[in-house]
């Protein structure tokens, strides 16, 4: 979804996983946008899972923390949701103007959303794919439940902080995209973070797959802490090569990879067949990988190896300005994959 660029009032984009909370503030100048604060902090495992609260205090008090820690006083805040309590899809409706088609919507949504129209909030965005030869337009619908947003819009309002914007993962990951390829290209995005992995699929600049996986990079570290009966840190740093790998680990490693990762591309070719199969004459040109998991030792050779596609590590911060004095760079390289996220929601303009 593009937006427009906004010469002051952006929100603090707060990623907020099951791993970690990620936290993006940018400023905006004539034509570009500055790196003005970043960071993340870590959250005990089971807080969040499957993008619901179930530890509200205990994420509310990390974000508080990391607000503090990193100075930030910008209360205007944007989030993004994932997972179960959220359905994308995209239908396809004659061309209507913007009162009649949102008319249309709210008679008919039930027949597109598997919940109680009761129990959730619902948007949409015409992607204004109608041609002259055609006046059908694809239309892409957003629902989530009520009770998950209202979890998180309680929680920040809690810790003082002013929530403008509600995004979804997908969404936010393109939005970031869009800023840092003008090219238009059809192209999947990949997220994986440590429990779920979300794929945004654009053609020619409009979204066309889009979905959720819940499977992740904590399904790694899980398995290689268990192996070799080792800390989830240990483990988590072999996972990421920061650890070398002893000689007689080194098999047993590399088999647990095959396996999870066999899983994670299984998913990846799914929505390639599927978007190749509606657009035979419009082939994807490259994969862009990003989120935590990204960062996995061997991922991307194991992903062209699979795929055929070219794969590379995105960097949100590739064509934006930083004070090198404030933020090392070799940092913004290495936290960047799995900043996407927070940056997409940090672009935005807040309406408030």
């Amino acid at each position: 979804m593009k937006l427009p660029f906004a010469k002051e009032n952006l929100v603090v984009g707060v990623d907020i996983g099951s791993h970690a909370v990620k936290v993006c503030q940018l400023s905006k100048t004539d034509n570009n946008y500055s790196v003005v604060n970043l960071g993340s902090i870590t959250l005990p495992e089971g807080a969040v899972e499957d993008g619901t609260l179930n530890e509200p205090e205990i994420v509310a008090k990390a974000i508080s923390d990391l607000f503090t820690n990193l100075k930030i006083k910008n209360k205007r805040v944007g989030f993004s949701i994932s997972g179960y309590s959220v359905i994308v899809k995209k239908v396809n409706l004659a061309v209507m103007d913007d009162k009649e088609l949102e008319n249309h919507i709210m008679a008919e949504a039930e027949q597109y959303i598997p919940f109680d129209l009761d129990d959730v909030y619902l948007d949409f965005q015409d992607l204004k794919t109608n041609t002259p030869e055609t006046e059908r337009t694809d239309v892409m619908l957003v629902a989530a439940k009520k009770e998950v947003v209202d979890d998180y819009l309680q929680m920040l309002e809690g810790i003082k902080l002013k929530p403008v914007i509600v995004d979804v993962d997908g969404f936010a990951l393109e939005n970031t995209y869009e800023y840092v390829n003008k090219k238009i290209e059809n192209v999947a995005l990949v997220d994986i973070g440590a429990s779920k992995m979300n794929i945004n699929i654009l053609s020619n600049g409009v979204s066309v797959v889009a979905r959720d996986i819940v499977v992740g990079s904590r399904q790694l570290t899980e398995q290689i802490q268990s192996t070799f009966d080792i800390d989830y840190e240990e483990a988590e740093a072999i996972k990421i090569g920061h650890i070398p790998a002893d000689d007689d680990q080194k098999e047993q490693i590399g088999e647990i990879f095959t396996s999870i990762c066999t899983q994670w591309v299984l998913e990846v070719k799914k929505a390639i067949d599927l978007y190749h199969s509606n657009h035979p004459s419009q082939p994807l040109t490259k994969l862009i990988l990003s989120g935590g998991g990204a960062k996995v030792v061997g991922l991307i050779d194991f992903l062209t190896n699979e795929t055929g596609l070219t794969v590379e590590l995105f960097n949100p911060f590739a064509s934006m300005d930083f004070n090198e004095k404030k933020i090392d760079r070799g940092y913004l390289e290495s936290i960047g994959p799995e900043m996407a996220i927070a940056t997409g929601i940090a672009i935005r303009p807040s309406v408030i």
